[in-house]
């Protein structure tokens, strides 16, 4: 049984879905975040760990989302309840798409704070207003931004606003619009850059820095780098790429859709380090991570540069649209719940959204101002939100979901959605079972900061544990759905 409901919207093409899809992957932190820590852990020997990665944890995941997403058709609660049911396994597994669309809400309470940096810095680059001659300068403009919360309150309610009047405008109309200009624009602006930077002075010594296979650079820290960038940048467990697969055609293949956005996740995120690191090298500044690279370093380096202000915004607008689809992506599982359970229309589901979001969103503000003083065992609201969503609710939900497709759901269900060869079922459905579980528990044990995994003194644990998975899983596999089961379902 599939729910096709001729009712529900579809991408007008699978091209639709990856745009949106990969709006949604690349966010901050692929432009300030991955292209650093490929250079700091060994250039292109870390780039060669994370593509392996990407393989063997984000991409078996992300299939299984979309899988979910298109088999359900439905918001993450909707559609995890009618694949339980279709198998005949209990409801109570509905509640892993409670936590994702429930995590997605969260991420976004503060997502669109960071993304009002973006959007005030492109106003203060192009009035002028990050005059400095120093990282201290800008240091100092950049904590003046965050203390004054009308400022960044405002600019916060501006993405707010703009997130909900595209997602009110549906998913054809709005998401899928929008997305398909924002990640081509983005992409342009990147060329842009990149070709600027190949005159800039500091163009080779950037590629040295991103692309150099410095294999003894590559420490067990950055192959956890390596892994955990690889499951979240994806926006697994969140809800977002589950509703969106929600969307996807029949005809659209699963696997090789999973597989462009993956890799237009990587390019993207190495031609912002080629964007970036030739400006902070021409001008004789260290390459760092954060948002001490884009708002305190590189606009300091942008001044010093030919036709610096122009460029400059051009960055500062691409780094708002790179915001802006994400923030897109992880409102709609709530959208999506909303229209289809409570009656409403997408614009009024839209804007009631928006004001929850707005008044939690204001309290995350808050953090960086007036709120300064207001913790809770040590951290802020806005840190709370992060450290639920990032290292709780979404390796626990990537688990979750390795779990219920590898050896909960009739096997028919996902071999029949995904559409695949043989050969290539039985390769996910390996790295569903063991792989991918195992590195979202390595993720997950190194997020919590329980233990330090070393890699090149664990491995013989780390394959240990595998095995053990392996032969537990399949032990455990049958009595599991047997266990799991509440009606007449069984594994044709």
């Amino acid at each position: 049984m599939t729910n096709n409901d001729p009712s529900r919207t579809q991408w007008l093409g699978r091209w639709g879905f990856v745009m949106a899809a990969t709006g949604s992957a690349v966010g901050l932190g692929n432009i300030w975040k991955f292209p650093y820590m490929t250079g700091e852990y060994g250039g292109g020997a870390f780039v060669l760990v994370y593509l392996v990665c990407i393989l063997s944890v984000g991409v078996p995941v992300m299939m299984s989302e979309i899988a979910f997403g298109r088999r359900g058709r439905g918001s993450p609660v909707d559609a995890f309840r009618r694949l339980v049911k279709e198998s005949g396994r209990t409801s109570l597994w509905s509640a892993l798409g409670w936590m994702a669309m429930l995590c997605g809400f969260m991420i976004l309470c503060f997502y669109v704070v960071v993304a009002g940096w973006s959007f005030s810095y492109l106003w203060k680059m192009l009035s002028g207003g990050l005059a400095g001659t120093s990282v201290d300068d800008m240091a100092a403009i950049f904590g003046a931004n965050n203390a004054n919360p009308w400022n960044l309150g405002g600019w916060s309610t501006l993405v707010t606003v703009l997130t909900m009047v595209i997602v009110g405008k549906g998913v054809q109309g709005g998401i899928e619009r929008s997305t398909s200009w924002m990640m081509p624009g983005m992409v342009v602006m990147l060329l842009i850059m990149i070709i600027y930077g190949m005159f800039s002075g500091g163009f080779s010594a950037a590629v040295n820095f991103l692309f150099a296979f410095n294999a003894s650079n590559l420490s067990s820290e950055g192959m956890l780098a390596a892994m955990g960038h690889a499951f979240f940048t994806l926006s697994l467990a969140s809800g977002a790429i589950l509703t969106y697969g929600s969307y996807l055609p029949r005809r659209a293949s699963i696997a090789r859709t999973t597989l462009t956005v993956a890799v237009a996740d990587t390019l993207v995120a190495l031609m912002a380090g080629l964007a970036i690191f030739p400006a902070i090298f021409a001008n004789g500044m260290e390459p760092n991570s954060g948002p001490g690279l884009i708002f305190m370093s590189l606009p300091l380096a942008f001044q010093a540069m030919p036709f610096g202000q122009l460029f400059g915004t051009l960055f500062f607008v691409m780094l708002a649209m790179a915001a802006l689809t994400s923030s897109i992506s992880m409102v709609e599982a709530t959208i999506s719940w909303l229209t289809d359970n409570a009656g409403i229309s997408r614009r009024a589901a839209s804007w009631g959204t928006g004001v929850v979001l707005w008044l939690i969103s204001t309290l995350a503000m808050l953090s960086f101002n007036v709120g300064a003083e207001w913790t809770l065992l040590g951290m802020h609201f806005f840190d709370w939100l992060d450290y639920l969503t990032s290292r709780l609710m979404m390796p626990l939900g990537g688990l979750g979901m390795v779990v219920l497709a590898g050896f909960v759901l009739n096997k028919h269900v996902m071999r029949d959605e995904l559409a695949v060869s043989p050969r290539v079922y039985a390769l996910w459905l390996f790295m569903v079972r063991y792989v991918s579980p195992l590195g979202i528990l390595v993720i997950f044990i190194n997020a919590l900061g329980v233990a330090s995994v070393n890699f090149s003194t664990h491995w013989p644990i780390l394959l240990a544990v595998l095995v053990v998975i392996m032969v537990l899983g399949e032990l455990a596999s049958p009595r599991l759905r047997h266990l799991c089961q509440s009606g007449a379902g069984t594994d044709r």
